[in-house]
């Protein structure tokens, strides 16, 4: 039977590794599993939780840092030194897994030697809120070709996957390695790519994989717009730098995520107007990466939108706003008419 390793990074989420460790050895029937809790130097007294855990189950190991080493160190300690079952998942401590997840993720890759890595849908819920009724037959699953799956990323310049629901190959995650620590934002959104530069890829059609757990202290809550956009720019950028002479039209990948990037930077900087927050929005920063991603970006209905909401200020903006939406509207409409008649010739 295969098996599969499971790391579980922990800091400060000590009062949810039950709910977690529960989910991974009461809730996965079949599955012949090793579990790892690194605690990252947590104050809170996480890793006392996590030692009594390993004593009453032999599954179960413990790390604990005397010092903290951020979330990046301590991903690839135990995705990289630790875990040597035959696929490995990476599971924050707040988090947990759906009913037979890592047992549908195994069946996929036990089939497919081609597949480097699976994912599925997650289920997001507030915490101290019912956990929500999860799918758990499964309606069949997709492979793709890693290389066709990797171009279509740079079509959605977003992170579609769930880190919780990510079973990896383990010996395609040595071969590729770890998270990059230039990324901190952005190292899983790069990680999928890299590894679908060198595998097929997965996905669990019909069922839920996993529950993400919602409250004050998630990561992406400290994320600003603009980190948000440079850390993206850098995963694209990281992974051309790595496999552009391996993709067909790699620089037109490029210019496509650059001018994608542009336009949301652009929005970003827009609708800190219309919500009232500018204060706390860079809004030249903004403008500026922009600018910097797409040079020809002040050809846009939404720059011109925006210089207008400039003018207006954003203490009166949020009044006008369906209106300013509305000229924004008939604007682009005209615009992607003049590029019509400039790709027919007219």
């Amino acid at each position: 039977m295969t098996t599969v390793s499971v790391v579980i990074p922990c800091y400060n989420y000590g009062h949810y590794l039950e709910d977690t460790i529960t989910s991974v050895l009461d809730e996965q029937k079949g599955v012949d599993v090793r579990v790892l809790i690194i605690d990252d130097a947590s104050p809170d007294g996480s890793a006392e939780v996590a030692r009594k855990i390993a004593a009453r189950d032999s599954r179960v190991e413990v790390i604990a840092h005397a010092t903290n080493k951020g979330h990046i160190a301590t991903y690839n300690e135990g995705l990289l030194e630790w875990a040597d079952g035959d696929y490995t998942v990476l599971i924050s401590a707040d988090d947990r897994f759906t009913p037979g997840a890592l047992g549908r993720a195994r069946d996929l890759l036990d089939a497919r030697p081609d597949v480097g890595f699976v994912y599925g849908h997650p289920l997001w819920f507030k915490n101290g809120a019912p956990l929500p009724k999860a799918r758990t037959e499964p309606q069949g699953w997709s492979v793709w070709p890693g290389h066709w799956w990797l171009e279509r990323r740079f079509h959605s310049i977003h992170n579609l996957i769930s880190t919780q629901t990510v079973v990896v190959r383990t010996s395609l995650q040595r071969r590729v390695g770890g998270y990059d620590p230039q990324l901190p934002h952005a190292g899983d959104m790069e990680m999928w790519m890299r590894l679908a530069a060198n595998a097929d890829v997965g996905y669990l059609r019909g069922v839920d994989q996993a529950y993400y757990r919602i409250h004050g202290q998630n990561m992406y809550m400290s994320y600003n717009p603009l980190m948000d956009l440079s850390q993206r720019r850098l995963a694209y950028q990281t992974v051309l730098d790595r496999y552009g002479g391996e993709l067909p039209d790699a620089e037109r990948l490029s210019a496509l995520v650059h001018r994608k990037l542009g336009r949301e930077a652009l929005w970003f900087a827009a609708r800190a107007y219309d919500r009232r927050r500018t204060p706390g929005t860079p809004i030249d920063d903004l403008v500026a990466f922009a600018f910097d991603c797409w040079p020809e970006v002040s050809r846009l209905p939404l720059y011109s939108t925006l210089r207008l909401r400039r003018r207006i200020g954003p203490r009166v903006m949020p009044y006008l706003q369906p209106f300013v939406l509305s000229a924004f509207v008939h604007e682009a409409v005209l615009w992607r008419r003049r590029q019509s008649w400039r790709l027919r010739g007219c």
